[in-house]
């Protein structure tokens, strides 16, 4: 065996193209390592974050596939590549070569976890370690070590899971990728409960206890959107005392959900039709969550159109 490169062999069938120069360069990053060390759901993370995410690529397809996602400034691509690409997997470091000999940069992340960590994983799953074969689960994992070995020293950045939960491995793979973590969307809709719930709410607060604006004349063609039906609304008996307690509810509970991996949030207002009370009192409430977060949208599901 000489010290010099080996050439990359290609799927059967494929021969080796010639890539032009992409667009732009795109951020690039593989993501590898141990089997059970969390892939999957780093390369979720990566995917709610906005990368274009490719599970178990041949590594010899990843130049064509960077020409391809390199189009806009804004593109990031990650390639999970472990050793389930069986004997292509042996050609990842000359890839990596040939892509910085093309002037494209890879970030190569590599995820591990200890020996207990990694058989705790695999029983609670019931499933074999890929290179387990017929031989033990330690047996599968000590092969897969002396397999990727080589990777792991070259990484940019290794990831010890072994005591990370899956809300702490998402924080991690978030700070290295660069992002600060998206803030939590909150939807709120009004509706009629004549027309039945939203079926995704995760709140269902019932504004029917407030004067219906139906039974006055003036009020009745108008929405919770016009001023009249507005007014008349929020200055009902228990309608403040409502807005305060339901709207500072919300802010305790909103607070919390991001920590727990969840991105958005819906909040659905019910009167009996949905076009007077639940239409102001949402669009009130879509108000005062505004003053401290972002990301508030306000529909209204059953409101006639004008």
């Amino acid at each position: 065996m000489t010290d010099e490169a080996q050439p990359v062999t290609y799927p059967s069938g494929i021969r080796k193209p010639e890539f032009d120069a992409p667009a732009v360069t795109p951020e690039v990053m593989i993501l590898t390592g141990m089997s059970g060390a969390g892939r999957t759901r780093a390369a979720a993370t990566l995917g709610d974050l906005g990368w274009y995410v490719v599970d178990n690529l041949p590594p010899q397809l990843l130049g064509g596939l960077v020409t391809m996602v390199g189009r806009e400034p804004q593109d990031r691509l990650a390639v999970v590549v472990d050793v389930r690409g069986r004997d292509f997997f042996q050609d990842v470091e000359t890839v990596l070569d040939d892509l910085a000999a093309r002037g494209i940069d890879v970030r190569l992340l590599f995820l591990d976890a200890s020996d207990d960590a990694l058989v705790r994983r695999f029983e609670e799953a019931r499933r074999p370690h890929p290179l387990q074969n017929d031989g033990t689960l330690l047996e599968g994992i000590n092969r897969e070590r002396a397999l990727v070995e080589a990777l792991k020293d070259r990484a940019d950045v290794v990831v010890d899971t072994s005591d990370l939960n899956v809300h702490e491995l998402r924080d991690a793979i978030t700070g290295e990728a660069g992002h600060t973590d998206r803030p939590l969307s909150v939807n709120i809709v009004s509706f009629g409960f004549s027309n039945g719930l939203p079926s995704d709410a995760d709140f269902v607060a019932d504004v029917r206890f407030l004067p219906n604006p139906h039974w006055v004349p003036a009020l009745r063609p108008l929405t919770g959107l016009d001023e009249a039906v507005r007014d008349h609304v929020l200055s009902s008996d228990g309608a403040g005392q409502f807005l305060e307690t339901y709207t500072a509810m919300l802010e305790s509970v909103l607070s919390l959900y991001r920590a727990h991996d969840k991105h958005s949030v819906t909040v659905a207002i019910g009167c009996t039709g949905g076009k007077h009370r639940s239409v102001a009192i949402a669009e009130e409430i879509g108000a005062r969550l505004r003053a401290h977060r972002d990301q508030v949208r306000v529909t209204h599901r059953d409101r006639p159109t004008q």
